[in-house]
């Protein structure tokens, strides 16, 4: 089942998907999404190193099983800024939707309603901020800012998602200007379809490709502009990319509301860490004065229970929602991140773990590990060692 628009070819299914882990719905997309579309959605930066590193780094830490806990039917309701969520696992922002479906967002929106949590709207989606929200039916969503060099266009933008209710907002900082992605030149991919944000004030999308989008976007990005957004909205500002803890500080005396720790799934610096890698020192740094979103990488349960474990709040994941999109639409959506959530509640059975804050407290053993000084070097130890206090 396809709608043409523009000669390009969309899924219009809709549908529960089968799957056994979320690792095999990529080809499975590959077989339906156009080939630019879905180069550009697969794609990293360079030669991939990083987005490769992504899911490795998780195979650095072990969880440690637990045993006479007296755990049953573990629970994963979790909250964040206020909002009660039926797990500790949400939408990360994603552009053009309707690269994976016809109805591209809308579609995402209510399938992550149907699951219980939070969709984080994309500036440069297929569908309008409007429109996504009213897919999501009341469900809570967040909106995620590309700065415009224009005032006027970020504010339109922000008063459009203050008035239906938005309940963050998410400020991408890592993305003053697109990764090298090499499928996108191979493929000399260009966006077939409009950006509803960017079409709403008769800014060009179609035809152009991510470079010359990201041309439009600030390319210098300043503490003053975090505090200018949560003035301008009153609502909490998450600012998304960061992967040194002095950043994180930084963004937290300027007013972030939230650290969103993230290397953009790949897409941006090549050659950077694995996020999961990062996430302990910023976490150690950040020391629950805000909630910390952690995404690139996410593929299991046990990635989830890992990266909670290491101080994130909640986890975020992109690439197999926008599958599970391409699959099944709502239901698609919908399918895969209860799956991913019942892999994560059967990691918490058997460590121990009867809520999500047990396993924001749980032991893990870790092979090696990134360690940030004061200084903020970056050392390699090659140690094995528990993380939370040693127990003989």
């Amino acid at each position: 089942m396809m709608t043409i628009t523009n000669g390009y070819f969309q899924s219009d299914k809709e549908e529960k998907i089968d799957l056994v882990n979320l690792t095999s719905l990529e080809e499975r997309a590959k077989e339906i999404i156009p080939q630019g579309g879905f180069g550009y959605i697969v794609g990293g930066s360079e030669d991939e190193w990083t987005i490769k590193e992504n899911t490795k780094a998780f195979d650095h830490v072990q969880i440690l099983p637990r045993i006479l806990t007296g755990v049953e039917n573990p629970s994963t309701e979790t909250e964040l800024f206020g909002q009660k969520i039926s797990m500790p696992i949400i939408s990360s922002p994603a552009a053009a939707q309707g690269l994976a479906h016809a109805r591209g967002e809308m579609a995402t929106a209510q399938g992550m309603a149907a699951a219980g949590s939070i969709m984080s709207q994309s500036t440069y989606g297929t569908t309008t901020i409007t429109q996504t929200a009213e897919a999501g039916q009341g469900a809570p969503q967040f909106f995620q800012l590309y700065l415009s060099k224009d005032w006027s266009v970020n504010q339109a933008w922000l008063d459009e998602a203050v008035q239906v209710d938005v309940k963050a907002i998410i400020l991408t900082v890592d993305s003053t200007l697109g990764g090298y992605r090499e499928a996108d030149i191979v493929n000399n991919f260009q966006f077939p379809l409009p950006m509803g944000n960017l079409a709403k004030l008769a800014e060009a999308s179609q035809g152009l490709g991510i470079s010359d989008i990201y041309a439009a976007a600030a390319q210098k990005i300043l503490p003053e502009d975090v505090k200018r957004i949560a003035d301008y909205t009153h609502l909490p500002v998450i600012v998304k990319g960061v992967q040194d803890p002095d950043d994180a500080e930084a963004a937290i005396q300027a007013g972030a509301q939230g650290i969103w720790v993230s290397n953009h799934g790949g897409r941006q610096l090549n050659g950077g860490p694995a996020s999961f890698d990062a996430l302990e020192t910023i976490a150690k740094r950040v020391d629950k004065r805000v909630p910390i979103i952690f995404d690139s990488g996410i593929r299991r349960g046990s990635h989830v229970f890992k990266a909670l474990a290491s101080g994130a709040d909640v986890v975020a994941l992109a690439r197999p929602i926008i599958y599970g999109l391409a699959l099944g639409g709502a239901q698609g959506v919908q399918s895969v991140v209860e799956h991913l959530n019942k892999e994560f509640r059967i990691t918490m059975q058997l460590a121990g773990a009867q809520t999500v804050e047990e396993v924001k407290k749980a032991k893990l053993i870790r092979h090696w590990v990134w360690n940030n000084n004061d200084k903020g070097a970056i050392r390699l130890f090659f140690l094995v060692h528990i993380l939370s206090p040693i127990v003989t």
